[in-house]
């Protein structure tokens, strides 16, 4: 039999180019993360506080995490090529038209509405393509993927501010609107699944593994224990690491007495932080297991936390390392979760079961945003913002241990329906 060819090489080398172009096209996702550049400018543009300006990214993180339940059915069915075209028409759509915005409501719609639903529905596309094109390498192969989105604000966020100095932000919604238009629609058109029956040569031992495991679609993998582990422990991790980006330069500067300068330099160094904790964490989840991986990363956020409300006043180094493991971890859980996705329910409903799964990031990030708000507006101080980390990181880690074990089919009949269940037993 003739071996499969990927881009003119034999499978086995060329399927990395599809993480390469994975990495290429979160890099234009994950503009989003440089929003805050455009804050400042919008807030002198249209009179507005602080609390409307950041209006456009909730709604656009919300909008996003809800839009892969829907978008994940469409990577399945459609397959990853036909839902990243319309994903990249969106994106770009939402920020060109935002460009013509008269206020900030028209912007959130615009921009968190529209666009944040066209990431939602490319997201998950080439990660469903890494997935299927790694049986081996599952979590490293997703979390190189990723590490696109983690990278991303540290080259958008200096190219959007330096054009929003020359043209202003509205025309540089504008602008970047038709440039990552051009960019994923060109990114998203070699994306492509395995065909079926391919097996990866010499992998015979991830061929027994995979034939032990569950592979449950949408309906099924909801009535099990370990969805609910993940989906719990993702919303806690993504909470901790979210709450960590929204308040890392205020803390430096209010808690660690950095001047904005300093703060800024480490912000910066900890986007580098979340990036490597998605290739670090999708190995760890290959190597060791989706359960033992959380549990890490829980002990990690612990750890980190601890020395950010004990020893984080006035100190430099703990600021540091404490937010470094925070944005580390935040990065880990967007590699473990959609690794363990596939992990524990199989690939062959992959883009609908992730989507699920990752409704946890929106929840999180909605709870992390209010709750260091709510803790700094009533304590006065961002110190006391993490033991309520501690406490929720405990929880997760208590879930993980207790519901993130491995479903297998053996036999399928095991997330089958009673009453259908009933039907196919009896004598014929």
């Amino acid at each position: 039999m003739k071996e499969l060819a990927v881009f003119g090489l034999p499978a086995e080398k060329g399927r990395w180019l599809y993480v390469a172009l994975g990495v290429l096209i979160n890099m234009c996702l994950g503009a989003v993360y440089a929003f805050s550049v455009f804050r400042r400018p919008l807030e002198e543009l249209w009179d507005i506080g602080a609390t409307h300006s950041g209006l456009p990214f909730m709604v656009f993180l919300g909008v996003f995490s809800v839009g892969m339940v829907v978008a994940g059915r469409g990577i399945d069915r459609w397959g990853p090529k036909r839902t990243g075209l319309v994903g990249g028409v969106l994106v770009g759509a939402g920020w060109l038209l935002a460009g013509l915005s008269p206020n900030i409501v028209v912007l959130t719609v615009l921009y968190g509405v529209l666009g944040g639903a066209g990431v939602g529905v490319l997201y998950g596309c080439p990660i469903a393509v890494s997935a299927k094109w790694f049986p081996d390498k599952k979590g490293l192969a997703v979390g190189l993927t990723v590490m696109g989105f983690g990278l991303s604000a540290l080259v958008m966020a200096p190219l959007l501010e330096m054009t929003i100095r020359w043209l202003g932000p509205l025309p540089t919604f504008s602008v970047f609107g038709g440039v990552l238009m051009l960019l994923l629609l060109l990114l998203s058109v070699p994306l492509r699944v395995p065909p079926a029956g391919w097996k990866l040569r010499g992998a015979a031992k991830h061929s027994e593994e995979d034939s032990a495991r569950a592979e449950l679609d949408s309906a099924a993998m909801l009535r099990t224990s370990a969805f609910y582990g993940l989906w719990g422990s993702f919303t806690v991790g993504c909470l901790a690491g979210l709450m960590a980006i929204g308040i890392a330069s205020p803390y430096g500067q209010e808690v660690a007495r950095l001047d904005p300068g300093p703060a800024a330099v480490f912000v910066s160094m900890f986007a580098l932080f979340n990036a490597a904790g998605r290739p670090l964490f999708g190995w760890l989840t290959d190597l060791l297991s989706p359960k033992r991986a959380a549990v890490m990363s829980f002990g990690a956020i612990i750890v980190g936390s601890t020395l950010l409300a004990l020893w984080g006043e006035g100190n430099a180094p703990v600021y540091f390392v404490g937010f470094s493991i925070l944005w580390l971890n935040l990065g880990g859980w967007l590699a473990i979760a959609p690794t363990a996705t596939a992990t524990l329910f199989g690939t062959k409903h992959y883009g609908s079961n992730y989507g699920w799964v990752y409704t946890g990031y929106g929840l999180g990030a909605i709870l992390g945003m209010v709750l260091s708000g709510l803790l700094r507006d009533i304590t006065g101080s961002y110190v006391l913002v993490f033991p309520p980390v501690i406490g929720l990181a405990l929880v997760g880690l208590l879930l993980s241990i207790l519901l993130l074990n491995p479903v297998h089919e053996g036999p399928q009949a095991a997330v089958v329906p009673k009453r259908r269940a009933a039907r196919r037993s009896r004598p014929r």
